[in-house]
């Protein structure tokens, strides 16, 4: 008879990344805008030096990019002529060259190229668009990511095409000539007109190595995705297996490394895949998956001496039944894996049915040692909407940039309703709600 999965009991904390033993408080709270609230989309918080800047979607659902001095309430503006709809994959994305230009992107979900340059360093008042950038496959692009590469590289990758027939491609740019040009001669994977690859990273690991892991998807259901993958690099443009052996770009379904061969239907989601690393900088990739008896279980599966060997972590006896297209709302979310004291690895975890926590792993063979209280990375006093409209939530994003604060970091707070599979709502949307950088000890 399989084991019900029973709720934890609080037994001490568990840190994650980037966390300290300190609980969080509030330092101070700067309004910079009211923002638009009818679904969540991504925006964007970077500080460098003693400069702050958002990227957001304004009340009136204008692309919008603000700036002010770090410890000053005063803000500029700069709107920027592109309007959000109902999506939730139009998120906005933005960094600085190693000039202090800065570049943004966003509003795109198997759109033509949106891309905004500063015509100045760190002057938002310069953001002009640029049409094109190399001028080949951006006329449906989706996910905008800008990376630093392994030498100070300034890189942009996005998908080419849409869920379920789609290309990765990486461009680098030329500070010098303001130009843009191919990082990878060709796509990095290449869905053949068949499916398209959900990437997660590249993560730089302790090896100094980029490591990339993802899922296939066949069609735009999300109830298609398969075959978890992997790959590595050390320069971002010559990529290779586990065992050292050079994969031919594109890489494709049957050239990939296949680290469990998930059937579509069998439970893994695009954005689930977390990659981490152990003690001895071995690989570690978390997902979930249906289990035999068809409930969804969350697994790790190690890089070890023979390949990789898959882990599985929970019992819970629940379907997650994902399926359609949209952006869904997870039932089951997962950390990447990180370390713990010597000889265990620590994994945050949540659950429609079962709450959240942080499991204690033994570094070994990946069973639960303990289930600890999940420590939260935002004070509690503002952690609950403030807005009265039903349904409100809170949305939060980190920081980007670096600061000149020691003790303190900063992230962005604002309130909206939930994904909607990104399709209108009915009736009127809720009232605007305050966009807010919150500086936080601990």
């Amino acid at each position: 008879m399989k084991k019900h999965w029973s709720l934890f009991v609080a037994i001490g904390m568990a840190l994650l990344p980037g966390q300290s033993n300190a609980v969080p408080e509030t330092v101070e709270i700067v309004p910079a805008s009211k923002v638009w609230s009818g679904h969540p989309v991504g925006f964007e918080l970077l500080t460098h030096e003693n400069q702050q800047f958002v990227a957001f979607y304004d009340a009136d659902r204008q692309m919008t990019v603000g700036v002010r001095e770090v410890g000053s309430r005063d803000w500029s503006f700069k709107k920027l002529p592109e309007e959000v709809g109902w999506d939730s994959h139009n998120s906005i994305t933005m960094k600085l060259d190693s000039k202090n230009y800065l570049h943004l992107s966003g509003n795109m979900h198997v759109d033509p190229i949106v891309y905004f340059r500063t015509t100045e360093p760190l002057d938002i008042q310069t953001f002009e668009r640029v049409n094109s950038l190399v001028g080949e496959n951006e006329d449906r692009a989706t996910y905008p990511k800008f990376i630093t590469g392994p030498n100070g590289e300034f890189i942009f990758t996005y998908r080419d095409g849409s869920s379920g027939s789609g290309n990765q491609i990486y461009n680098i740019y030329d500070v010098e000539t303001n130009q843009w040009r191919r990082l990878l001669d060709e796509p990095l994977t290449e869905g053949e007109g068949k499916r398209n690859a959900y990437l997660q990273g590249p993560v730089q690991g302790p090896d100094g190595l980029y490591h990339l892991c993802w899922v296939w998807r066949n069609t735009p259901d999300c109830a298609t995705n398969h075959t978890l993958s992997y790959a590595r690099s050390r320069d971002l443009v010559h990529w290779e297996k586990s065992d050292g052996i050079p994969i031919q770009l594109p890489m494709t379904l049957s050239t990939a490394e296949v680290v469990d061969p998930v059937h579509p239907g069998g439970g893994i989601l695009n954005g689930n895949t977390k990659i981490g690393f152990d003690h001895e900088g071995r690989v570690v990739i978390g997902y979930h998956k249906n289990d035999r008896e068809g409930d969804t279980q969350i697994y790790n599966a190690r890089l070890e001496d023979l390949g990789w060997k898959i882990h599985k972590i929970s019992n819970w006896d629940y379907h997650w039944d994902f399926k359609g297209g949209g952006s869904i709302i997870n039932e089951i979310n997962l950390s990447r894996v990180s370390l713990g004291q010597p000889g265990t690895l620590v994994q945050s975890f949540s659950h429609k049915k079962y709450g959240s926590g942080v499991w204690v792993l033994d570094e070994s063979d990946f069973s639960i040692l303990e289930t600890r209280k999940k420590k939260s990375q935002y004070p509690r006093d503002l952690s609950k909407p403030r807005s009265s409209i039903p349904d409100m939530r809170v949305n939060w994003a980190g920081d980007t940039g670096k600061s000149n604060e020691k003790e303190t970091r900063f992230v962005l707070r604002w309130e909206t309703l939930g994904r909607n599979r990104d399709q209108p709502r009915e009736g009127e949307p809720p009232p605007p709600t305050w966009l807010e950088v919150v500086k936080i000890k601990g």
